[in-house]
């Protein structure tokens, strides 16, 4: 079955930026099939197995005759914990099927000792989530904080104030913070978001600003700062993340928002992930650590989303009464939050559409729009998290494990729990 179009245009986009980028199968195209992508001739280990995973390569593919070993791989640290292993030896398969063999040999260890170094992109396979929409000059976000919400504690408002929370997206568009109240005192990493010389945006463009947008109006007085993870929405491989992400632990957040997924080879976990778990995020009490499901309306485990040590975020419906049908759902999201048709800051300029059926068109956009994805209902359910740390005194994990407590006795469809605006504050026994 050809791929869906729309699939297609992301993929390409995706391609198109990283020239080290493959997609498994091969024949996606053709056949519609894409599990995952991911840098060609390169794998990720732990550091501690770096030298057992290239000596299991040359036991199952020996050095051929004029190949000097040495020259075979080219190890570079990715953090303190993982190595990137680049593969330039003859006669080595492609990464997939280098990988199956070495999950096979007993003598390496368990499968999933060498992995692929993943391709994670912010807007994940975005159909029937959609590209940026316009609406009319001087729209207000949506939806607002609840400012009705009540708090436990009086005297403590339920806004955020004294709560730091770091993104990790796109950066944040140089005038956003100065164009909308709401974004008043948000800082990060600048992001170019026009084509140079044009006011043309970018596919993609503008990200991690809605998403500071929507986080800040459930929670105006948290402080926030935006990293650049990515390039516009062209994601990047797991490895070159880990910096960014290492610096904005750094900044000591009590929430750390990573608004992007991956599906992974054999659904097994990212080695950067676990890396950067092992050695700082399980130490740092009270830190909560909220990701999206992702836009895929799968049930098939992404990544970070499947990790027990975060919350996993999907997105409700327009109406807030159903699950939206393009967010991923089962066992491992944790909660929904609205996802779909939001509306907060994004660029000014022209932005000219790459997917079905709207491929080609021009819309015009006066620094807001209007936007769909799992991507925005997770700062949606961080700026809840942010608030009610403000009101209660509770840390992040304790604010997010009391929300979605509250969410499980709220379920929509009879099997997703439910958080709404407003429910920040809410006394958990009298709800």
């Amino acid at each position: 079955m050809p791929v869906d179009p729309c699939l297609r245009a992301q993929i390409q986009l995706i391609l198109d930026a990283h020239d080290e980028a493959e997609v498994f199968p091969g024949d996606w195209e053709t056949t519609g099939d894409v599990n995952y992508l991911y840098r060609k001739d390169a794998i990720l280990s732990f550091q501690q197995d770096a030298q057992r995973v290239t000596a299991s390569i040359d036991r199952n593919f020996p050095v051929i005759e004029g190949e000097a070993r040495p020259g075979r791989y080219a190890f570079r640290p990715v953090s303190d914990g993982v190595t990137l292993i680049r593969l330039h030896g003859l006669g080595l398969p492609p990464v997939p099927e280098l990988l199956d063999v070495l999950d096979a040999d007993a003598e390496l260890g368990p499968p999933g000792t060498a992995a692929i170094d993943a391709v994670l992109w912010p807007v994940p396979y975005p159909c029937p989530a959609t590209e940026p929409t316009e609406v009319p000059r001087g729209a207000a976000p949506f939806p607002e904080h609840a400012w009705d919400s009540p708090c436990r504690h009086p005297g403590h408002a339920c806004d955020g104030e004294g709560v730091s929370v770091s993104i990790v997206d796109t950066g944040l568009l140089p005038d956003a913070a100065a164009d909308h109240p709401w974004l008043a005192g948000v800082t990060g990493t600048l992001e170019d978001a026009y084509y140079p010389g044009t006011d043309q945006i970018r596919p993609y463009a503008g990200h991690g600003t809605f998403v500071a947008g929507c986080l800040c109006c459930m929670a105006p007085k948290a402080t926030v700062s935006v990293e650049m993870g990515f390039e516009s929405a062209t994601g990047a491989f797991e490895s070159d993340l880990a910096p960014v992400l290492e610096a904005a632990l750094d900044r000591n957040p009590g929430i750390f928002v990573l608004t992007f997924v991956s599906a992974t080879r054999n659904d097994l976990s990212l080695k950067t992930f676990d890396d950067l778990y092992e050695r700082r995020i399980q130490y740092i009490e009270g830190l909560v650590v909220i990701v999206p499901a992702g836009n895929d309306g799968t049930s098939r485990l992404m990544w970070p989303a499947a990790y027990p040590w975060v919350v996993s975020v999907g997105a409700l419906s327009e109406s807030w009464r159903h699950r939206a049908d393009f967010s991923n759902y089962g066992a491992w999201v944790d909660v929904y939050t609205p996802g779909q048709e939001l509306v907060n800051a994004f660029a000014a300029g022209h932005y000219t559409c790459d997917e079905w059926p709207h491929a080609g068109e021009h819309r015009r956009f006066d620094g807001m729009a209007m936007w769909s994805g799992t991507s925005f209902s997770t700062p949606i359910f961080a700026g809840l998290v942010a608030a009610r740390m403000s009101s209660t005194g509770q840390n992040g994990k304790q604010a997010a494990a009391s929300l979605v407590q509250l969410a499980q006795g709220q379920l929509v469809d009879g099997t997703y729990p439910a958080l709404y605006p407003g429910q920040a504050c809410l006394d958990l026994e009298g709800a």
